[in-house]
């Protein structure tokens, strides 16, 4: 492949060259040898073709709406806020090519004023990009004002349990200090003998709410993003009288990433599959059309007793398969690795590593 450039546009095809397969946009300019290098045309996801002869993916089909932000840093430099071109893919640094773009998402919400259409600009132009394999990836949301979770909101997580449905949204709560990023380490707690995955999808609040009405709650979602609410079971169940609190918001209890994808890439949040696996294993393997109380109740029910701010970030509840009520019951321990995934939004994999005392 010699060189190319990117022109973001509507349509997307595919061809191969060389032995590799490749996609563009129709609008994309690629210096090509042969016109046989842009066979087997077909509809597909894109790919960013970089002036190094390189070829990277990224997915933006629906033009520059489909938005998937991300913070990250390079060689330890200052926090920025980018939008990756695609799971895995390039990132388009954002903040660093318009300064009045802030570096932190639930800032970037806050201000709003037309930095959502900023942003898209600069996507469009395709300016800074970034290697995805040269940042760190951080948690995309960082120190929100709440972080709220739904509790027994899938029909099988309820089921393994012999519960009936809850007929309103329960509700618990973490603390920012929970947020850790998609790769990061995990620290078990040496307080507890009982921890335990739950991958749930996350709801990223775009503006302020209070007391919403159930058809105009899906206009306060910003996107979604994948959580995974680590529970000590038994200070969740056996300590702190019940209380679910400190079994549910130790530090680290709460991987989030690897980005926050608009609610335009994801229309339909009600459709997607939901996994976590341990060591590689399958654990958790659903789908969000089974959740019992749906975002839109969720929120509007939620905006009548707190006022939802910008950034505020709600865990939506998780499918069957936790380690508490496997028989026998299985825990996270050291050395694990757990990989927590939803379609169309991506893969947190976070290694459980031991306390130092």
């Amino acid at each position: 492949m010699s060189k190319g450039y990117l022109f973001l546009a509507q349509n997307c095809f595919t061809g191969k060259q060389g032995g590799r397969s490749y996609s563009l946009y129709r609008h994309v300019s690629l210096v090509v040898k042969t016109e046989k290098d842009l066979c087997k045309i077909k509809p597909s996801v894109g790919k960013l073709c970089l002036a190094n002869g390189g070829v990277k993916s990224f997915s933006t089909s629906g033009g520059s709406r489909n938005m998937r932000f991300v913070q990250f840093t390079k060689n330890s430099g200052p926090r920025r806020l980018g939008v990756q071109l695609s799971q895995e893919g390039d990132i388009i640094d954002v903040s660093g090519v318009d300064h009045s773009v802030p570096n932190d998402l639930v800032q970037f919400l806050r201000e709003g004023n037309g930095l959502l259409e900023k942003a898209k600009r600069i996507v469009a132009e395709g300016k800074s990009v970034v290697t995805y394999s040269s940042v760190k990836l951080l948690p995309p949301v960082i120190s929100p004002d709440k972080v709220v979770c739904v509790g027994l909101n899938y029909k099988g997580h309820c089921e393994e349990q012999n519960l009936a449905y809850p007929k309103e949204p329960m509700f618990f709560s973490k603390f920012s200090s929970c947020i850790v990023g998609p790769y990061d380490k995990v620290l078990y707690p040496s307080i507890t003998n009982e921890l335990d995955w739950e991958v749930e999808l996350a709801v990223v609040i775009g503006k302020v709410g209070k007391d919403i009405r159930p058809d105009r709650a899906m206009d306060h979602v910003f996107g979604y993003t994948v959580a995974q609410d680590l529970s000590a079971r038994d200070w969740q169940k056996k300590r702190n009288n019940g209380q679910f609190l400190l079994g549910k918001a130790m530090d680290n209890f709460c991987p989030l990433g690897p980005a926050v994808v608009t609610k335009e890439v994801l229309p339909d949040p009600h459709s997607l599959g939901i996994r976590s696996k341990v060591n590689g294993k399958l654990k958790q393997d659903g789908n969000t059309g089974e959740l019992i109380h749906r975002i839109d109740h969720i929120v509007s029910y939620l905006s009548h007793v707190i006022t939802l701010l910008p950034g505020d970030v709600i865990l939506t509840g998780t499918p069957a398969g936790v380690g508490m009520h496997r028989n026998p019951p299985e825990y996270l321990k050291p050395g694990d690795v757990l990989e927590s995934e939803i379609d169309g939004i991506g893969k947190l994999r976070n290694e459980i590593v031991a306390s130092v005392s």
